[in-house]
């Protein structure tokens, strides 16, 4: 069995969702690549109590090293170091060359404001300077320093001690990794691997029934972690491994593609964003949204270099917006309704005509959480991918959730129309369910 690992985030801060932990899940990924086995992420509040508890659990439970963030700061509250120190048996004592160094770093602070107690400055940068006796430092990037603490007995885990900001605790885990110290207690640990799989257009509830399917043709799952999650409103398949069970993974790999060969778009972790960047070669896109509210340009623009195909985008909610901004004939508008394929297809074009790009992406719809019908209730969302001559995909769909999920899947299913038309896919209809995750409405298209 690999070495494994234990994390504990600190702060009240974090506990009462004041700021959202993003340590626990990075660190995780951090040691996956090292291969050692993250068992638990804890967090806990400034209270040392409730810290030791987390760090004698996590022994408890065989952990060979555990990885703290926050709490060395300079305030009472900031009490890590200490507890650790408790933790391990060791004596906390003053480093003296360290405080000189923290005081170095806070030179340009009492520069700037010179009518700062010092006296107050300098005790507590005294109090970043008492680690516990025997402890590998890891020299500061903020004031912070950090720590790498093995248990005085030599029985136990070892516990890095990390600052909380993000921009500090990652250079410092980078060091914190070359100790020897950090080195012993992960002298067990393996290599993983990690296979990703993206499908659109099927409930989780599909893949579960495949992987029943996959353990009655005999492949080993016992040897694969496999997790399945929605996101973006697409299923994300993700497997981690040891190297010989290979065979295995790819076993299951394909079981998954000769049952969901039309859903699966992804068996090599390539992201949609991906896929729409490397598709396009030179081709250009712009947008036109009412009820994405822009998001479906920003998700095109989050990739370096997208400037040089996405070309603009205009949000337009109200229809005088649609007229002026994408030139839609108002009497369309009139005619079927802002939420309607045709609109969408005029929003598409309008968007690909006022912006000189080759493709435009309309999409138009009713997020919520009022303003629906019964012919047409609230997530009913029109989508066209045209270009400057007119519409080549049209689909309505009807997307479950609030406002925000109805937002978030109809940039997904944007995405993945305008993957269609660029891999020349528009002559056929896609099923149900591809567009849809599961909705009952039904999708008439126009090609």
């Amino acid at each position: 069995m690999s070495a494994r690992a234990g994390i504990v985030v600190t702060g009240t801060e974090v506990l009462t969702g004041i700021i959202s932990d993003r340590n626990g899940p990075w660190l995780s990924e951090r040691l996956r690549e090292l291969g050692v086995d993250t068992a638990h992420i804890g967090i806990v509040g400034d209270r040392p109590g409730d810290m030791e508890a987390q760090l004698r659990f996590l022994a408890s439970q065989g952990m060979a090293l555990i990885v703290t963030s926050g709490g060395l700061g300079p305030t009472a509250d900031d009490l890590t170091a200490e507890v650790v120190g408790r933790f391990q048996g060791r004596e906390m004592v003053l480093d003296e060359a360290l405080e000189e160094r923290i005081w170095a770093i806070l030179q340009p602070l009492r520069r700037r404001w010179p009518e700062l107690d010092e006296d107050a400055i300098r005790a507590s940068n005294r109090k970043q300077a008492v680690i516990p006796e025997g402890a590998t430092i890891l020299e500061p990037v903020g004031t912070a320093p950090g720590l790498v603490v093995p248990p005085a007995s030599g029985q136990g885990p070892t516990v890095v001690v990390l600052p909380g900001p993000p921009r500090e605790l990652q250079p410092l885990w980078r060091t914190a990794q070359a100790t020897d110290a950090f080195q012993h207690a992960v002298r067990d640990r393996t290599v993983y691997r990690e296979g990703v799989l993206r499908l659109f257009g099927i409930p989780e509830s599909e893949i579960a029934a495949t992987l029943r399917v996959a353990e009655d043709e005999g492949v080993p799952l016992d040897q694969l972690e496999v997790t399945t999650c929605l996101r973006r409103g697409e299923i994300e398949v993700s497997t981690r491994y040891e190297p010989p069970a290979q065979d295995a993974y790819e076993r299951f790999v394909d079981v998954i593609r000769a049952r969901h060969g039309n859903t699966l778009f992804s068996d090599d972790g390539s992201t949609i964003d991906e896929q729409v960047a490397g598709l396009l070669k030179g081709r250009t896109v712009a947008t036109a949204e009412s009820c994405t509210a822009g998001l479906l340009a920003a998700r095109l623009t989050e990739r370096p270099g997208s400037s040089a195909y996405v070309l603009g985008g205009v949000v337009v909610y109200s229809n005088e917006a649609k007229v002026e901004q994408a030139g839609v004939d108002p009497a369309l508008i009139e005619r079927h309704g802002a939420v309607s394929p045709e609109v969408a297809e005029a929003l598409a074009t309008g968007a690909a005509t006022r912006f000189g790009a080759d493709l435009g992406i309309g999409v138009t719809g009713i997020a919520g959480p009022d303003g629906g019908t019964p012919e047409k209730p609230v997530g009913t969302v029109c989508f066209s991918v045209a270009g400057r001559e007119g519409p080549l995909l049209t689909r309505t769909t009807q997307l479950p959730g609030n406002r925000s999920d109805v937002r978030d899947r109809s940039v997904t299913v944007a995405l993945h129309l305008l993957r269609r038309v660029l891999l020349g896919r528009t002559d056929g209809v896609p099923g149900q369910r591809e567009l849809t995750q599961g909705s009952s409405l039904s999708l008439p298209h126009r090609n």
